[in-house]
């Protein structure tokens, strides 16, 4: 059985191994397929776009998801069965539903509460340890989720605001909601709204960040620009996403997660 595991840990300390040796000494024989533990500290929307894009490429399994910023408080943990098949063990913080939703929906969830599935002694501080990756073994190893706990509503799980993006006939309101390793820059739109805004490859837009404008061009490769140009481009997960060809969109705008970019279309 696979284990796959996401989280915001990253890999200087030792969360990420303890979380492995965890779930190892449950279920030595399930094979661990790290995602990414390089989200965003406590950025759960973050968390919840990667997984939900990575998703469908990842053999069905367990998906252990931590990305936790209320831990400790009142927010539940959960175990969720896909339409699909899959399980997904994380905090009900709304981590776990896109992925969720793309995956067939959600057929049943579960609050972690069975202590027999959980670590002696759970710290308040680190439920990927002691609650979260020991359900993910426990399921790997067969135990039926409704073992772990009471069942939970689907519709009382919290879910996250994802900002829908505003398509006028002269402008694009939009919001980055990711930026990737490279410095590229996800955007709430897909190719879809461009086309609904007749907005095709090779055609100049400029974009608005902060006050400032950019002049883009909208392409359908990094080859497709000059070594410096600003592109407006789908990504590998159907995504609009800004870039700049040979460099870092990021570091250029000085631009995160959260932040508004307008589109202007009609450009001289």
């Amino acid at each position: 059985m696979f284990i796959t595991f996401l989280s915001d840990f990253g890999l200087r300390d030792d969360f990420v191994g303890t979380c492995h040796g965890v779930i190892k000494r449950i279920a030595p024989d399930a094979e661990i397929l790290d995602i990414t533990h390089g989200i965003p500290p406590q950025h759960v929307l973050q968390g919840a776009l990667v997984l939900a894009n990575t998703l469908p490429y990842m053999p069905e399994g367990v998906h252990l998801a931590v990305v936790d910023p209320g831990v400790g408080g009142h927010r539940r943990p959960l175990a969720l069965a896909t339409g699909d098949g899959r399980l997904l063990v994380g905090p009900d913080n709304g981590l776990l539903i896109p992925a969720a939703e793309r995956t067939g929906g959600i057929a049943v969830a579960h609050e972690l509460a069975n202590p027999e599935y959980a670590l002696d002694s759970v710290s308040r501080t680190f439920h990927g340890r002691d609650l979260f990756s020991p359900a993910a073994a426990h399921l790997a190893r067969g135990i039926p989720i409704d073992e772990l706990g009471p069942p939970v509503d689907p519709q009382a799980l919290v879910r996250l605001d994802v900002p829908e993006p505003e398509i006028g006939q002269n402008r694009i309101r939009a919001s980055v909601l990711y930026v990737d390793h490279f410095g590229n820059m996800q955007l709430n739109l897909t190719r879809e709204h461009l086309e609904q805004a007749d907005v095709r490859p090779g055609v100049k837009v400029e974009l608005e960040l902060a006050l400032e404008r950019y002049y883009a061009i909208v392409a359908r490769t990094f080859a497709d620009a000059r070594a410096g140009d600003i592109i407006l481009y789908e990504d590998a997960y159907g995504n609009v996403a800004i870039a700049i060809s040979g460099g870092s969109a990021c570091d250029l705008f000085g631009a995160g997660p959260g932040q508004e970019v307008r589109i202007h279309l009609r450009t001289p």
